[in-house]
């Protein structure tokens, strides 16, 4: 009896012992599996879109002048007739670009216009059998989905790194000064050379173009939206530039003591103090001071400068638009009139 109850114990420690191995193997089939289509997904992914993606040589000044100084980075092509999306930080007051598409060929390029207050510009070439990149939709990216970066760090052409979007909605300083909204964070290393070229989903649909690292920070890396980029791009090919408006002071952003925004009810608990302002802008003509603490612009809230920048687009120009201003003890709403910039 003593052994047949021994016997039965062995045989069900058999039973989960083999069941335990059986399940340990298909989970290692399960991780391999899936980092399988991984690695598919990063290789096609890196097949079709390189193809499309370029390496920028960039000359500044000239020969007589100290001779010619040298930068660099990527692109891609966007369109059939050749048309690429950059930075303006790389392109911006080139004497001669130089492009080396992804089949080898090199030609030169010219540069159809840039926006340093989004760090993107268009440039052109004249060469056969083109293969635009698919762009996507802002809209439709989430956090932590795959972000694949593919361009030519210090000059390494082609080169692909993936990792996943870290974070939407970023600000991030632009070299202008401006602040550019909706930026993407990914930890797709990113290095110098990097600058222009695509992100890029599963799908291999451009998503963002690569433009900036925090190089104390490891993987912590931006790109523009690709949202953005096709309004800027469409601006860049009709008028080779971005309008916008603008009325004519300078400010700085100061807090507001916790009384003041209680009397006035404001939503807002910082302001745009003007420091002076340009002879004959719409600022002076319409009546602000020297002093006066700006909180509103065209019905809606002004915590800083930054404010005021996204507010000014090119619709406003030449139309009449209220400022609203403490001055002293009392609130005021000031008429101006942006100035197309």
């Amino acid at each position: 009896m003593i052994n047949d109850f021994l016997t039965m114990v062995s045989s069900i420690n058999d039973t989960e012992n083999d069941s335990a191995r059986r399940n340990e193997q298909g989970s290692d089939h399960s991780d391999d599996a899936l980092l399988d289509a991984y690695s598919q997904t990063v290789m096609s992914v890196a097949d079709r879109v390189s193809v499309s993606v370029a390496n920028i040589e960039v000359h500044f000044g000239s020969p007589q002048k100290r001779g010619p100084q040298r930068g660099g980075g990527s692109g891609f092509i966007f369109t059939p007739d050749g048309f690429l999306l950059t930075n303006s930080h790389v392109v911006h007051d080139a004497s001669r670009i130089d492009v080396t598409l992804g089949d080898g060929g090199k030609y030169g390029a010219v540069l159809v216009g840039d926006d340093p207050d989004t760090d993107l510009a268009v440039i052109r070439v004249s060469a056969p059998n083109l293969v635009p990149v698919v762009l996507g939709e802002a809209q439709k990216i989430k956090v932590g989905q795959v972000a694949i970066a593919i361009g030519n760090p210090y000059g390494f052409q082609s080169t692909v790194t993936a990792g996943v979007v870290s974070a939407l909605g970023r600000s991030l300083r632009s070299s202008s000064g401006r602040l550019m909204d909706d930026v993407i964070q990914t930890d797709a290393a990113l290095n110098p050379g990097n600058s222009g070229g695509p992100l890029v989903n599963s799908r291999a649909e451009v998503i963002g173009v690569n433009t900036a690292i925090i190089q104390a920070a490891q993987g912590i890396c931006f790109a523009i939206s690709i949202d953005t980029a096709k309004f800027v791009a469409g601006r860049l090919i009709r008028d080779g530039r971005i309008s916008r408006s603008f009325i004519g002071m300078a400010g700085q952003n100061v807090p507001l003591q916790r009384r003041v925004v209680r009397f006035f009810n404001l939503p807002v608990d910082s302001a745009v103090l003007v420091v002076s302002l340009e002879p004959d802008s719409p600022a002076r003509k319409g009546g602000v001071l020297e002093g006066d603490l700006v909180v509103g612009f065209d019905g809606k809230a002004v915590a800083g400068i930054d404010d005021l920048h996204r507010l000014l687009t090119e619709e406003l120009a030449g139309r009449s638009v209220h400022l609203d201003v403490i001055r002293g003890t009392e609130r005021k709403t000031i008429s101006v009139e942006p100035k197309r910039k």
